[in-house]
């Protein structure tokens, strides 16, 4: 499987993506692909190969309809989606992989207005044009609205990401503490890991974890003073159930 350095890598080209453009309709080969983009065919090898080295696409040999000898003919083989979210306090690259099945297999993480669709078309190998173009049209829209949401979620992720920073900056004046919050801001459901973070930080795992230990008090002790409450337990509890269950390993 390819990782999203690696996609990003690959698409990053204008060439490969009009490549992979003309190979998700369907299977080309080479000379077709040359004559079709106007790009000369050993640029088109050079960038089927990358492609393929990459786990993009796949290619097989397949007999001439004239009786010459076989084609080379390349496709698409992952189905993947990459998703990039960037801003004042946001960076994030994400590569999730497509579930696979059939449609019925889908619908049980299909929101309801899209599950008529998948009943639809299960258990057929083939869908009339016109028929189908009035799913792909429900299906868009279905899309064009989970991404306005999402849109709006990554937003308001985004906006209380800077008022943190905005925290973190005149809280807290170590650099060192300020890279451990960064760190746990951006992973909010991760537990600390005191290698990790000795390995960020450039520390070993010991001084990690005794960092982690302080910065978790003072944290709590933030939290019970703006809140006006008083917490009283013995230093082995790891009573922090408040700041996300985090736990050190």
């Amino acid at each position: 499987m390819s990782d999203a350095d690696t996609v990003l890598r690959l698409v990053q080209n204008d060439v490969r993506r009009r490549i992979l453009a003309r190979l998700v309709r369907e299977p080309h080969y080479p000379m077709q692909l040359a004559e079709l983009l106007d790009v000369s065919q050993p640029a088109i090898n050079k960038h089927l190969k990358e492609l393929e080295a990459g786990g993009l696409v796949t290619n097989q040999q397949v007999p001439s309809e004239k009786g010459g000898p076989p084609r080379r003919v390349y496709s698409v083989t992952e189905s993947i989606s990459v998703r990039i979210d960037l801003g004042p306090d946001l960076f994030s690259v994400d590569q999730r992989t497509l579930p696979k099945g059939g449609p019925m297999r889908l619908s049980a993480n299909l929101p309801e207005d899209a599950k008529p669709v998948a009943e639809a078309v299960s258990g057929r190998k083939k869908i009339a044009v016109g028929e189908g173009l009035g799913y792909l049209r429900s299906l868009t829209e279905s899309l064009e609205e989970l991404d306005r949401k999402r849109d709006a979620l990554i937003a308001l992720h985004q906006q209380i990401r800077g008022r943190i920073s905005a925290a973190v900056d005149a809280d807290f004046e170590d650099y060192e503490d300020r890279v451990l919050l960064h760190h746990l801001i951006e992973a909010p459901t991760e537990r600390f890991d005191a290698l990790a973070i000795g390995e960020l930080l450039g520390l070993g795992r010991q001084e990690a974890a005794h960092m982690v230990d302080e910065l978790s008090a003072r944290l709590e002790r933030q939290l019970a003073e703006r809140a006006g409450h008083v917490i009283a337990t013995r230093t082995e509890d790891q009573l922090r159930w408040w700041l996300g269950g985090y736990r050190r390993r």
